[in-house]
């Protein structure tokens, strides 16, 4: 805990973003650090609440409280301790994670929450300001060599776990540099790539190898793992979007977001896109469709590249302003959320159906769309009806799908492996109380590639639980924390 009577003394400060008119013009991150004197006193905040349920809500079972106590008491070097103990790269979830563990504290009760996504990226940033953050080669090598397949967070994870424990690691990524959904799917103005980098040279330092360009099941046979490798790790993501397959769908201007957003951060990391391949929202009235985290960074992405406008629209109907906490707490809670990006000028609008893209000389000029209502049938199970009379018509010259994804490719790694799939088509795994292993000698999978499209910190909970089981399957046993 911080300080006793903390909760009572300090309110609830969060760091500040410049201003909407001055962010809008480039590309990084846009949050200003705090003092830490400042956020000593946000840690200052953490009560004595007996069962931490901020830890029990955080997927990587953060160890919140004595993190906290020890900002309180400016001890950040063993704070920085504490994080890494449970999470390899909090410099990412404390950027891009949605902060369940927020929701769970128990302050969130009556009050405010403790700011813990904030204070866990303030101790990692001091970290790398200190140079406290170093490599940490094994002491002893096993001879043992694992294959990583994908170097998103699951994959960097579940490497650094691994060669730590004295195993020869090679991380297969089929991009031209490491780092996967982190790398091409969020915006730099989110996670800066600055922070991939770095951990990639504290990775390799620790003796992680990186085979770039290899897409393994597509340009390298995904069998010559099973016999070049002690073990194989699936950590690929899941990366088959959902797709809406409405008349219209083949007009050009209809892309899905992962079309998109790569696009612009290779633009910033200095790479040049081919002129017949460009996808850009310049000057266009742009449709984002989906109203989660992708959709989002569409939006922002979108209003840096100077759109006309920007509409986002959902499915899915208006969430309340405020959720009944008593009610939900300490789980998440469905209530409005308003993005960073969603503040920077656009339209949100809820409850509609796309009915049919519309175009003129082959690319898309609008769609038509249908309000909705939702309700219950005899089961109880969630039933969406379209609004008699409510159609109508939205102008696009660029519509971008946010729709999500289903399940990991199956063509090509996957099939070539024959490994078995779930009822989602996710790859089928055991869970950590058996070891992440597939139906296939030896492979094991984690992340997105074994529970379907998550969160970062999910990734990285799964990535090291994966280096655990291969590590037992290897070794007999293992030191590496569940």
């Amino acid at each position: 805990m911080g300080k006793p009577t903390g909760f009572l003394e300090f309110g609830r400060q969060d760091p500040a973003d410049l201003p909407v008119v001055e962010r809008v013009r480039f590309y990084r991150e846009f949050t200003l650090p705090m003092e830490g004197r400042e956020v000593s006193r946000q840690g200052a905040r953490c009560m004595d609440c007996g069962i931490p349920f901020c830890q029990t809500g955080c997927p990587v079972n953060n160890i919140i409280p004595d993190w906290n106590d020890l900002v309180y008491r400016e001890r950040w070097r063993e704070a920085l301790a504490v994080l890494h103990s449970t999470n390899n790269f909090p410099e990412f979830t404390g950027r891009v994670c949605p902060a369940p563990c927020e929701e769970a504290c128990t302050l969130n009760i009556n009050s405010d929450p403790v700011t813990i996504k904030n204070i866990e990226h303030t101790i990692i940033d001091r970290g790398w300001e200190e140079g406290w953050v170093r490599p940490q080669p094994p002491t002893r090598r096993t001879g043992r060599r694992v294959a990583v397949v994908g170097s998103g967070p699951a994959g960097l994870a579940c490497a650094q776990q691994l060669v730590r424990s004295g195993h020869a690691v090679t991380v297969f990524e089929k991009n031209d540099r490491p780092g996967g959904l982190l790398r091409y799917g969020i915006p730099d103005f989110k996670l800066e790539k600055r922070h991939i980098d770095r951990r990639i040279e504290q990775l390799a330092a620790e003796g992680v190898e990186f085979r770039l360009n290899q897409h393994v099941g597509v340009t390298i046979p995904a069998r010559t793992l099973l016999t070049e490798y002690d073990a194989v790790v699936l950590a690929a993501g899941s990366e088959h979007p959902r797709d809406l397959p409405v008349s219209g769908r083949h007009l050009k201007g209809v892309h899905f977001a992962m079309e998109f957003l790569p696009q612009q951060n290779r633009r910033v990391a200095g790479d040049s896109i081919p002129e017949g391949a460009k996808i850009t929202a310049t000057g266009k009235r742009v449709v984002v469709i989906g109203g989660g985290d992708t959709g989002s960074d569409c939006v922002g992405t979108s209003i840096r590249q100077g759109a006309l406008s920007v509409t986002q629209i959902e499915v899915m109907p208006r969430p309340p302003e405020k959720a009944e906490r008593l009610l939900v707490w300490p789980d998440w809670p469905l209530k409005l959320r308003t993005s960073t990006s969603q503040q920077e000028g656009m339209v949100r609008d809820w409850a509609i159906a796309t009915k049919e893209f519309t175009g003129q000389d082959g690319r898309v000029s609008g769609l038509r769309a249908v309000r909705v209502e939702w309700g219950k049938d005899g089961r109880g199970a969630a039933v969406m009806n379209e609004v008699p009379g409510s159609d109508f018509e939205l102008k696009a010259d660029l519509v971008l799908l946010a729709l999500g994804y289903v399940h990991p490719v199956h063509e090509g790694m996957l099939g070539e492996l024959a490994v078995a799939l779930d009822g989602r088509g996710n790859v089928l795994a055991t869970d950590s109380e058996h070891g992440y292993q597939t139906s296939v000698a030896k492979v094991f999978a984690a992340g997105d590639t074994r529970r379907g499209q998550s969160l970062v910190v999910w990734a990285i909970r799964e990535g090291r639980q994966a280096a655990r089981a291969v590590d037992e399957f290897l070794m007999g046993s293992s030191d590496l924390p569940r």
